[in-house]
C-alpha cells in the first residue's frame, strides 16, 4: 500500500521486451536502497523489484498493465514518479493508494497560476471522481475540483511541481489514474442495488 507522496523522480535507463513482458532499468537517489520482491509505485503502478545494483533497480510489467497505464508509453531517459510502500508505523499522509491503476487520462490544460499550476484532465470513468476527493495521478495523492462530465482539475504547488515528473507534462500527455477506494467500493455497493 502507498500514500501518493511521491519520494523521488527516477529516470527510465533501458526497456528491453521479454515475450509480453516488458523490463524496465531505472536509475534514482532510493534504487540502491531497494530490496528484490519490493513493491514499489512507478507513476502509480505497483511493480515488483526484480534486481538492484549500482544504483540502479528493475521491473518487470505485463501485457495488462501496458495496457491500462501509460508504463507502455515510457521511452529511455523518461522521468519517472517512484514511492516505496508505507511502513506500518508510518504516518498517512496523502489517502489509500493500492498501487492498482484503473485509467488514464489525458491533460487538457496547464496554467500557470502565479505560485502554483491548475491542471485540468479528461477522461471517461466521471463516476469515481468526486468534488474535492482524492484521486492519484501518475502515483501522486491530489484533491479535483471543477468536476464535470468529462474533466477535472487540480492544483500543483511548486514543491509537487518540482520534486515530480508533472513538471514535464504538456497538453496531450496521458497520466495514469488510481481512483480512491473507499469511492470504488461505495460505487460497488451503490451499482448492485
Amino acid at each position: 500500500m502507498f500514500t501518493g507522496i511521491i519520494e523521488t523522480v527516477g529516470k527510465v535507463q533501458e526497456i528491453s521486451k521479454n515475450g509480453t513482458n516488458v523490463d524496465f532499468e531505472i536509475a534514482s537517489e532510493i534504487s540502491g536502497e531497494l530490496k528484490i520482491d519490493q513493491s514499489v509505485s512507478h507513476n502509480g503502478v505497483c511493480l515488483t523489484v526484480t534486481k538492484v545494483g549500482d544504483g540502479k533497480h528493475w521491473v518487470t510489467a505485463i501485457d495488462e498493465t501496458l495496457k491500462i497505464s501509460n508504463i507502455g508509453a515510457l521511452a529511455k531517459g523518461d522521468e519517472i514518479n517512484l514511492e516505496r510502500c508505507m511502513k506500518a508505523d508510518g504516518r498517512f499522509d496523502g489517502h489509500i493508494v493500492q498501487g492498482h491503476v484503473d485509467t488514464t487520462a489525458e491533460v487538457k490544460s496547464i496554467k500557470d497560476e502565479n505560485g502554483s499550476w491548475l491542471i485540468t484532465f479528461e477522461l471517461d470513468q466521471k463516476g469515481l471522481v468526486v468534488e474535492k476527493g482524492s484521486i492519484c495521478i501518475n502515483g501522486t495523492s491530489l484533491t479535483c475540483f471543477n468536476v464535470d462530465e468529462k474533466t477535472f482539475s487540480v492544483a500543483i504547488i511548486p514543491y509537487t511541481f518540482e520534486y515530480t515528473n508533472f513538471k514535464k507534462l504538456e497538453v496531450g500527455s496521458t497520466v495514469n489514474i488510481e481512483f480512491d477506494i473507499i469511492g470504488k467500493y461505495i460505487n460497488l455497493i451503490v451499482n448492485k442495488k
